[in-house]
């Protein structure tokens, strides 16, 4: 423990993403001083490269739109997805979690964040007990002029005025009247704001803005980029402050009620990845994921838990030098399937995408798959993978993208026997006549549905694969962050193995092991706990006098 401390605060928070900002509002709104630390040379971590989405049940957004959801409700289709395998899991999580969402719009609001309801985004199991639809909340477009010069050193990377709620409908602006009305409304609202003078930002960049313009600005607390998490400070067994870089140079802090970490998990971290979880990964997250904080935590003896987890997802495999661009709603639509390297369907291509990626990891772990669809799907539908003529050159070039006039031709070119994927053509395009999937029931769920094709019909997620020419993108497993990290209670608090608490030292985010276990029970399952967690922690410091 250093003689004295160069800097004292009542609350350091380890970590720029929505769980930090959380609890460093929640902090600040308490009366408390606080420090924000991030390690990188962006703030806003993978929050602010996110769609930015919070799932959070029976919120205030719901309750003033009068949309049906109760705190029984949320916890009975917690109980139903999730399960109780886990202590990160347990009951009492879920219900602080569940208990804290209020709390935390309520504060957000008086700060000036304004949310918007996805009235039409389903849980991701919407027929299961206690399911709905409308419990995903955003920020509105947010003004980042209103930022300043924090705007050049965000991590955020929509800077345009585009919504959660937008995407499903502009996937389809071309084929659909509703899609094309969403995406004319998205051009004015755009056009709109620029006419203005305004720097409209949207998804994940609004609520990171919105978050930085609360914390930094409004309550006036200070936030150091470049100044990783060297060291935890502790004396006589409690957490008392860190050791981090400032302005180039070894600096102690002193943390007064405690030290949140909120730094993300350890997705681009291949060491850890391999140790836990035996792949590299395909992140798509913040590349400050590094697990550094986790480590140091362990050092302390804090039990870890879902380690060989993450927010699984399929990505298409990115052009040399690129990222890996992450599948959501392109998988629901009709005239495309996923095969594996074999040329075979093996999963619901609409189903969740954690549930997707654990499905490719099962079926053939270090395998090859492949989206496939006809000239329709590509010329109906707005792909995100395909959008730059310079990515898709590169794929080409790669062999990671091939096209072709026939079925037949595809499969070679793909590496697969001709027979074999005509075979799984007929069979889906059967499926596709007769509007039920029989092999893996895609478009049974109202969550499937969410992303097809309503003027496709019997099944707005199913179109058959026949006219061409015919396109195959090589996807791999890829994920949003990993679901490991410390185990924690209901207030944040880092928990040893023997259930004991570290005092003076809370967790939340991914940093944190998740309370949605191995699931994903809805859109912004990642971000709301971490909101609501990091809120919590603050809430628990201000009660918790050393």
């Amino acid at each position: 423990m250093p003689d004295h401390f160069d800097h004292t605060y009542d609350v350091v928070v380890v970590g720029s993403g929505g769980a930090g900002f959380a609890a460093a509002m929640g902090a600040a709104d308490e009366g408390l001083s606080v420090l924000v630390l991030e390690s990188t040379d962006k703030w806003g971590g993978s929050t602010a490269m996110s769609g930015g989405g919070l799932w959070l049940p029976n919120s205030p957004v719901m309750q003033r739109a009068g949309a049906g959801d109760s705190r029984a409700e949320a916890l009975t289709y917690l109980e139903a997805t999730v399960g109780d395998e886990y202590r990160a899991t347990s009951r009492a999580r879920k219900e602080a979690f569940v208990d804290g969402v209020a709390d935390f719009v309520t504060t957000a609001e008086k700060y000036g964040m304004r949310f918007a309801r996805a009235a039409d985004y389903p849980d991701y199991y919407p027929e299961l007990p206690g399911g709905k639809i409308g419990r995903a909340v955003e920020v509105e477009p947010f003004d980042a002029r209103k930022i300043g010069a924090w705007w050049r050193s965000t991590r955020a990377m929509m800077p345009l005025p585009l919504k959660t709620d937008d995407v499903w409908l502009l996937g389809r602006s071309w084929s659909t009247p509703s899609g094309f009305v969403r995406g004319a409304q998205f051009v004015f609202r755009t056009l709109g704001g620029a006419v203005r003078g305004k720097k409209l930002v949207g998804t994940g960049a609004a609520l990171a803005c919105s978050f930085l313009d609360i914390v930094v600005q409004k309550q006036s607390t200070p936030l150091w980029l470049e100044a990783p998490l060297e060291s935890l400070v502790v004396d006589g067994g409690r957490v008392i402050g860190v050791r981090t870089t400032h302005d180039g140079r070894s600096v102690s802090v002193r943390a007064n009620r405690g030290v949140v970490l909120a730094a993300g998990g350890f997705d681009h971290n291949t060491v850890l990845r391999q140790k836990y979880q035996g792949i590299d990964g395909n992140p798509s997250g913040n590349p400050g994921n590094l697990g550094a904080t986790l480590d140091l935590a362990q050092e302390l003896g804090a039990a870890v838990e879902l380690m060989d987890d993450a927010w699984w997802g399929a990505s298409v495999a990115p052009a040399p030098g690129a990222s890996p661009g992450f599948l959501v709603g392109e998988r629901s639509m009709p005239y495309s399937i996923l095969v594996d390297s074999e040329g075979d369907r093996f999963a619901n291509e609409s189903e969740s995408y954690v549930d997707l990626g654990h499905h490719m990891l099962a079926h053939d772990r270090d395998g090859t798959f492949w989206i496939v669809a006809d000239t329709r799907h590509a010329r109906r539908y707005l792909r995100s993978y395909a959008m730059d003529p310079r990515a898709t050159k590169a794929m080409a070039a790669a062999g990671t993208m091939v096209k072709a006039a026939t079925p037949g031709e595809l499969a070679r070119k793909m590496g697969i026997e001709p027979g074999r994927l005509k075979a799984t053509f007929e069979r889906f395009n059967g499926f596709a006549r007769s509007g039920v999937d029989a092999d893996f029931g895609r478009g049974n769920s109202a969550y499937d549905r969410y992303y097809g094709d309503p003027t496709v019909h019997p099944n707005p997620c199913l179109g058959p694969l026949e006219k061409g020419p015919f396109t195959a993108f090589q996807i791999v497993v890829g994920d949003l962050g990993t679901k490991g990290g410390v185990v924690t209670d209901a207030d944040a608090r880092v928990l040893r193995e023997d259930g004991s608490v570290i005092e003076g030292l809370y967790s939340a985010g991914n940093n944190s092991a998740s309370v949605m276990g191995r699931t994903y029970p809805g859109p912004g399952s990642t971000i709301g706990p971490a909101a609501v967690f990091g809120l919590r922690a603050a809430r628990h410091m201000a009660r918790d006098l050393p």
